[in-house]
Order: structure tokens, then sequence, then C-alpha cells
């Protein structure tokens, strides 16, 4: 349950923050420069934990860009359950 509410967070974070670029949103313009801002450091440190982590992000079955991909979104919600699935 905490994957799954954990992944819809990050989307709507994901979805403010790209909305924002594409429409005024009813938020003001500091909480609209901070969602953004979240979005932006969360994506640079999933890039990073795709480095770190790539053995265990290349456990998905399926091709390997698809879980580079998703690691980029979810981190370690996406890549974690796969590990301790392994073990």
């Amino acid at each position: 349950m905490f994957t799954l509410s954990g992944k819809l967070l990050l989307l709507a974070v994901y979805g403010v923050a790209a909305g924002s670029y594409l429409t005024a949103l009813p938020l003001g313009p500091d909480a609209v420069h901070w969602v953004r801002v979240a979005a932006a450091v969360l994506l640079a440190v999933h890039a990073l934990e795709v480095l770190i982590c790539f053995r265990k992000v290349a456990l998905h079955k399926g091709p390997v860009l698809d879980s580079v991909l998703l690691t980029l979104l979810f981190g370690v919600l996406h890549w974690k359950p796969m590990d301790d699935a392994a073990r």
C-alpha cells in the first residue's frame, strides 16, 4: 500500500509541475516555484539512483530502458520490490 500511495504522490508532484508550465494553476507563485523545485530535485536524485543501483534496476522483467524510466519517476519505489523478490 505504501508503494502505491508513494507512486501516486510522486505522479501528483510531477503532474502539478508539468501542468504549471502549460496553464495557470490556482496556486500562488511561491507554491508553484517550490513544486517545480521539488520535481527537479526528485528527478535528479532518481537519476543518481539509476547510476548507483543499476544492478537492481536491471532486475526488471522487460526492457532495461523501461526500468530506467520507471526508476527516474519512482526511484526506490520501483526497484526495491524487485530486489526484495530476487532475494
